[in-house]
């Protein structure tokens, strides 16, 4: 009988394994993306998510209460990465701030628009150019967004993805305008996406420094980046290089913020 048991086991285990490996390629991938088997804005958007989970959890063992959930207070956002040039950046040298606040959001609704508006912008860019560009363009805007801030208000503590996706939204605006008419359907969209956004944020008191910082360096990024041909293609190796290295510096710097000690 225990010989009949084991096999059974093994079959059925091997069956969940290849169950769940189904369900992440499902969400890892995505069909708006024919030409690659993994999505990077699905990607984001699960850490984001992680990100934020995990925020809760600790406050809830902190003991702060369900509050958090909706309003976390500052001294949580910056454990969890916020960003503020002086002091943290400039006289403490925490400099991986400037890509953990991307990826820290200040309450669910907060982060619900935010994932929804990289879940439908997202995909467009990422399929255009290519998920390794994409994930330079969404790190790079979201250096932009931060430099901006540190003229506009360096005491001020900075959350959100938003800072990316006016990155993405003036990448799109500006590269696929390039693309002439087969283009500006997608541009339009993008304007569309733009002023939602600008009016969530006008009433979420979002942080307008960013947003302009992250929509002039996505749009210089798609007034430069090529269309099409020879010099796109000259620009791959670089652009699977740069990458993997924003990547490394992206987990980098979320480790780095994991390492603080937890306030109490």
């Amino acid at each position: 009988m225990d010989n009949l048991v084991l096999p059974f086991a093994r079959l059925h285990w091997h069956w969940r394994l290849q169950r769940w490996k189904r369900v992440l390629s499902g969400y890892v991938s995505d069909p708006r993306l024919p030409y690659s088997p993994v999505c990077v804005s699905r990607l984001i958007i699960g850490v984001n998510l992680l990100w934020f989970a995990w925020m809760i959890l600790r406050a809830l063992l902190a003991g702060l209460g369900l509050g958090t959930i909706l309003h976390p207070p500052t001294g949580l956002l910056m454990y969890f990465g916020a960003q503020r040039w002086n002091p943290e950046v400039l006289l403490f040298h925490q400099w991986w701030r400037c890509l953990t606040y991307a990826y820290t959001h200040g309450g669910l609704i907060h982060l619900a628009f935010n994932m929804v508006v990289l879940y439908q912008v997202g995909p467009l860019v990422e399929d255009q150019i290519g998920p390794a560009r994409f994930f330079v363009l969404y790190t790079f805007t979201a250096l932009t967004a931060t430099l901006l801030g540190l003229a506009w208000h360096p005491l001020v503590p900075v959350v959100g993805a938003s800072g990316s996706l006016f990155g993405l939204i003036g990448f799109a605006a500006a590269y696929f305008h390039r693309l002439g008419p087969r283009g500006h359907g997608v541009r339009n969209f993008m304007f569309q996406w733009a002023a939602i956004a600008f009016i969530f944020g006008l009433i979420m008191g979002a942080d307008n420094a960013g947003h302009l910082g992250g929509a002039l360096g996505g749009a210089a990024f798609g007034l430069i980046l090529p269309l099409t041909g020879r010099g796109r293609n000259a620009l791959t190796g670089l652009f699977s290089g740069l990458a993997m290295l924003a990547a490394a510096v992206t987990l980098a710097s979320l480790l780095l913020q994991i390492a603080f000690p937890f306030p109490h």
